[in-house]
């Protein structure tokens, strides 16, 4: 079994509001990401008694690691105490970054259509695919050996729970996954904080 893991998504981004394909773009929090960042290190504080024992690691693009700061900041702990790893980074989506799905449909409608028929498989022009970023997750969780905090994205969290769950695929990918809120991994089920 998993040691105890807590998932943080990195608090909301401008492309996050306008619905923008970020993947690994680094784009910056906006000012409610950043409340969101802080309430969700008060909230862990608040639900795990020796968060401070964790180990702490984030992707590295910028979204993360300031969520990662000001969760640990919200925490009582060294903000910058903590690494980062590349696996942990969200999704490419390739060419598309930067674009909606709505400015998509418009130029591409045959490829949006079929990532809308199998959003797990599909690979956009230059991008990735979820199967291909699962893979990057489970050789993460491979390395788990203590407690740990990560600060990364919807996509990985998706991917995680997906895996931790046995979840269908498309499934797991079409879920919502919220910026306001943390889940807690521990002793075989999820809850969130």
């Amino acid at each position: 079994m998993l040691p105890t893991i807590v998932f943080l998504r990195h608090g909301e981004t401008n492309w996050n509001v306008e619905g923008r394909l970020q993947g690994q773009r680094d784009i910056s929090l906006n000012d409610n990401g950043r409340a969101q960042a802080k309430r969700n290190g008060e909230a862990i504080r608040a639900a795990v008694a020796d968060i401070a024992d964790f180990d702490f690691v984030a992707s590295p693009l910028e979204r993360s690691r300031e969520t990662m700061e000001i969760a640990r900041l919200a925490m009582g702990l060294d903000p910058s105490a903590f690494h980062l790893d590349d696996r942990l980074r969200e999704i490419t989506f390739g060419d598309w970054e930067g674009f909606t799905l709505a400015e998509l449909r418009a130029t591409h409608p045959d490829l949006v259509a079929a990532r809308e028929q199998d959003k797990w498989s599909f690979l956009p022009p230059g991008g990735e695919s979820y199967e291909q970023l699962s893979e990057r997750v489970q050789g993460w969780l491979a390395t788990i050996s203590r407690p740990t905090m990560a600060v990364s994205h919807g996509g990985v969290g998706r991917v995680l729970r997906r895996y931790l769950h046995d979840l269908d695929p498309q499934a797991a990918v079409t879920m919502s996954f919220p910026q306001d809120q943390a889940m807690l991994i521990k002793n075989g089920s999820t809850e969130w904080i």
